[in-house]
């Protein structure tokens, strides 16, 4: 585990956001790791691009969704993948602190999608302490990802989705009963199903169509102004072909699409002496090179 010290931070609608830090070197360099769908700052795939970032010399924060940290979160609300406030709040608890001149944010899946949807919407206005970006195994498209998971090759995940998914509901259900009814919950089996009856609703979406449509982050990409990367296996099962944005990436000079054949999702898996994964080596190489 690289990311040891956890820190905090209350958000100003009496919630709270957890942050696990790794031992600090107080360099000028912060690496900020956003993890993917009912994951936290502890899986695996967090911890490996933590340790890689490390031993390059980076400080890394990992921080943790509403309701992600072994805690459930007080409010009604959670997190999604368009809750770019959150993320804001992150940045604002870091910059407040002088510390890190130069920041780069890494998301994966879910996180790549919201990452790049926040770097997207604030193009030219992003803080020029935000020096780069990389994301890994996105659903840019989030309608056509949804459906691609309703495929029968992706029903153990999907299955494995929804039984945490379902088990927060219950949950928040319990604090929260006269605004969340969990009739029906135990027959749901999909994204479009569970986003139209609890995440829409809840975070003031009209339904899963317009969250899909309004938090997919393939619409801003043309948006982004700092050199960023995007790495999207081939034969990533969770993806769509409208999650390949081959066209912004030629349009945009600061967006890169890397599609590497093999690496499912968030797999990447290479074996080394060092244990460093091919995805950890190349996010640590583009970072770097982005760097001053």
């Amino acid at each position: 585990m690289v990311t040891t010290a956890r820190e905090r931070i209350e958000t100003p609608d009496d919630d709270f956001i957890d942050l696990d830090w790794s031992p600090r070197r107080r360099g000028k360099r912060l690496a900020i790791i956003t993890h993917g769908l009912e994951g936290h700052a502890r899986s695996n795939y967090c911890q490996g691009m933590a340790r890689a970032l490390h031993r390059a010399g980076w400080d890394v924060l990992a921080w943790n969704f509403r309701g992600c940290s072994g805690e459930p979160n007080r409010q009604l609300r959670s997190y999604h993948s368009g809750a770019t406030g959150d993320l804001q709040l992150v940045l604002e608890h870091v910059f407040a602190s002088n510390t890190y001149p130069q920041v780069s944010l890494i998301g994966f899946s879910l996180g790549g999608n919201l990452t790049l949807k926040y770097v997207g919407d604030h193009g030219p206005e992003l803080d020029p302490r935000i020096r780069s970006v990389v994301a890994l195994s996105v659903p840019c498209d989030l309608a056509s990802s949804a459906a691609q998971l309703e495929h029968w090759h992706n029903r153990i995940y999907m299955a494995r989705f929804m039984r945490s998914l379902r088990a927060k509901v219950r949950e928040k259900a319990t604090r929260f009963p006269d605004a969340l009814r969990t009739e029906g919950l135990d027959e749901m089996r999909t994204f479009a199903q569970f986003d139209d009856a609890y995440t829409a609703p809840i975070h003031g979406f009209a339904g899963a169509d317009d969250y899909w449509t309004q938090c997919s982050c393939r619409h801003v990409l043309d948006r982004i102004t700092v050199p960023t990367l995007l790495i999207n296996a081939l034969d990533d099962p969770f993806l769509s072909p409208a999650c390949y944005p081959h066209e912004a990436a030629a349009a945009n000079p600061c967006f890169t699409l890397e599609t590497p054949r093999h690496g499912g999702h968030l797999g990447f898996v290479d074996f080394n002496k060092d244990g460093i994964y091919w995805s950890e080596r190349r996010a640590v190489a583009f970072l770097e090179a982005t760097i001053r």
